[in-house]
């Protein structure tokens, strides 16, 4: 069964970054893609970015050449690094692994302030 555990989250100011990690617990890890999702307040939750197990990487068009997507397959971590974070940002963020199915960690909480 997988698991994923997130951290990193907190309240920062605007033009400040954060660093979000997530942990997969299970043997599958480095054969699945690996994607960093978003649900801000009264919204549909939405993709942020995401990579797959060779590396190839997308992102939403709202951060793009602000946040970074990275993984570590020895270390089962996926990073999220967000920079020139913008009070938009703000929301709860979901690590998600595709494998045989979605599986989504607990969320953590990422607030900018203006």
């Amino acid at each position: 069964q997988v698991q994923l555990v997130e951290s990193g989250g907190g309240l920062v100011q605007a033009g400040g970054s954060l660093r979000l990690s997530c942990t997969a617990s299970g043997s599958s890890f480095s054969i699945s893609t690996m994607g960093w999702y978003r649900q801000a307040s009264g919204k549909q939750r939405e993709l942020v970015a995401v990579i797959n197990t060779v590396g190839h990487t997308n992102y939403a068009d709202s951060v793009r050449g602000r946040f970074t997507i990275s993984r570590d397959n020895a270390l089962n971590t996926v990073t999220l690094q967000m920079n020139s974070l913008k009070p938009e940002d703000t929301a709860i963020y979901y690590c998600n692994l595709l494998l045989d199915g979605d599986y989504w960690g607990q969320g953590t909480q990422v607030t900018v302030s203006s």
